[in-house]
């Protein structure tokens, strides 16, 4: 089991507390960090949450989001081996072009070791803060997915689709990992179609093993329809210690799941580093 932590980027005071993280986590075995994104977080907003009981997000609007892919360039700096992923970048609202060639200029500089998680984002406000339209925010995040991979093949890019008319160019480095893994996040809506089709892996939004067997059943089913094999969609999702003990980590193997991503902020008070001692003398 690959066991990963999340988010990085998140409420870090300086740029040394963020790296002094990354490194230690390194240091001591985990396999991969994590961000979350939001470009700006609104004084107030009716969009509702999705993962929690209140509908609201647990940050205000003055909480450090370092940008993931400047956040993870700087820890693909600081480290050799560890594992960098976007835990999701919201691609909807993105400019799909400079997001394709950032990440495969991310993969370059780290020297293979990066993931692009995506969703299709849940907040409105910050749709509208970015001057893009929030409805039909699902087809338009599978069309840049379809454009990005003939980014990323390295040949001429010819794609004509409703969102994005490209042709006639080229944009290299191209990702050092082949096939570049892309990550699809979210269990709503078609968000299991959209694995099925796109992911390389999944990001289950969950913190209990019963949730998430139930929800790869679902995930099961719809791959069968598209003629996937579920078996190739590397399965992640976040894992909770203070609420289920290393007992579980079997159970999620036994499912299918190949990495728990350990929420830091669910670590306790005091210094997160001390926290990353004692969970890796406890499970790694």
């Amino acid at each position: 089991m690959k066991i990963g932590l999340v988010p990085v980027n998140v409420g870090v005071a300086s740029v040394d507390a963020m790296l002094g993280l990354a490194v230690a986590a390194e240091d001591l075995g985990f396999e991969s960090v994590w961000t979350f994104e939001h470009v700006v977080v609104p004084v107030d907003y009716q969009s509702k949450y999705p993962y929690s009981m209140d509908g609201k997000m647990g940050a205000t609007p003055e909480t450090n989001f370092v940008d993931p892919l400047i956040a993870l360039s700087a820890v693909a700096t600081a480290t050799k081996k560890i594992r960098l992923g976007t835990g999701v970048n919201i691609l909807p609202q993105t400019n799909p072009l400079y997001l394709a060639k950032q990440a495969a200029s991310l993969d370059f500089v780290s020297g293979g070791r990066f993931m692009l998680g995506v969703g299709i984002g849940w907040l409105a406000e910050e749709f509208s803060a970015l001057g893009v339209p929030f409805e039909r925010r699902g087809p338009r995040f599978n069309d840049y997915v379809e454009a990005m991979r003939k980014v990323w093949s390295g040949d001429v890019v010819e794609h004509e689709g409703e969102f994005v008319k490209w042709s006639g160019f080229k944009s290299h480095p191209t990702p050092v990992q082949d096939p570049f893994p892309l990550v699809i996040g979210g269990h709503k809506g078609r968000a299991y179609q959209r694995v099925a089709r796109y992911g390389n892996g999944w990001f289950a939004p969950s913190a209990a093993v019963d949730q998430v067997s139930a929800m790869l059943k679902d995930l099961d089913e719809v791959c069968r329809a598209e003629g996937r094999d579920r078996s190739t969609i590397e399965i992640s999702t976040m894992w909770v210690p203070a609420i289920e003990s290393s007992e579980v980590i079997a159970q999620y193997e036994a499912i299918g799941v190949d990495r728990l991503i350990v929420p830091l902020q669910f670590l306790g008070e005091g210094n997160p580093i001390d926290h990353l001692k004692k969970l890796a003398d406890d499970v790694l």
